[in-house]
């Protein structure tokens, strides 16, 4: 989401100096900084220091920002490029994704994370507007591997006949959660356009 008001505005608060906006930044963005970490095959401590220099960067580079809703981008390929840097700082091999893939520019890769950050940011919001029982349904259902109907039916103390008929009903829920139906509404080629 490219222009996502509450990104606008944790940027402008957090320019502004506000702790409660900067950590809010940190907390919200945090799994995207990991992610593209992982996928550099960093080990955990590497992880936490270019954690460390991406927050350092964005400290920095904060107030110059020219486009708050941009700052997804900006941390994805910051973080790309602490990646590399220390990757390259301690001759380890090169980065598989980054560097031997030339016909997969840097900013492709990084707006692709980016995407895929935001979508599950949109469906965990989804996910929480759901009731308890239906978070704990779809819960069950979804982990890995699903649990057995018996056992959910255990669990949720519901008979097995009716998992099935609400699992339906709560996923229709979560469609018509307003996240989601924004999300629908945006389409997946409307988000990739430049």
């Amino acid at each position: 989401m490219r222009d996502d008001p509450t990104v606008v505005d944790l940027v402008t608060r957090a320019r502004d100096g506000d702790k409660n906006a900067w950590d809010e930044l940190v907390e919200r963005y945090a799994p995207l900084v990991y992610s593209v970490c992982r996928r550099c095959r960093l080990a955990q401590p590497d992880i936490d220091d270019v954690g460390q220099s991406v927050w350092l960067r964005l400290v920095e580079h904060l107030p110059g920002l020219r486009e708050p809703a941009a700052l997804p981008g900006w941390i994805a390929t910051t973080t790309q490029r602490e990646c590399i840097r220390l990757i390259r700082a301690t001759s380890r091999v090169e980065p598989v994704d980054f560097e031997h893939a030339p016909d997969v520019p840097e900013q492709a890769i990084a707006e692709e994370e980016v995407l895929r950050h935001e979508r599950k940011m949109i469906l965990r919001t989804a996910f929480a507007e759901l009731s308890r029982r239906c978070q704990m349904l779809l819960g069950l259902l979804m982990q890995d591997p699903p649990a057995p109907y018996d056992e959910i039916s255990r669990r949720l103390h519901v008979p097995i006949g009716s998992i099935g008929p609400n699992r339906s009903r709560c996923l229709t829920r979560l469609r018509q959660t307003p996240a989601l139906v924004r999300l629908a509404a945006d389409g997946p080629d409307d988000r990739t356009r430049g």
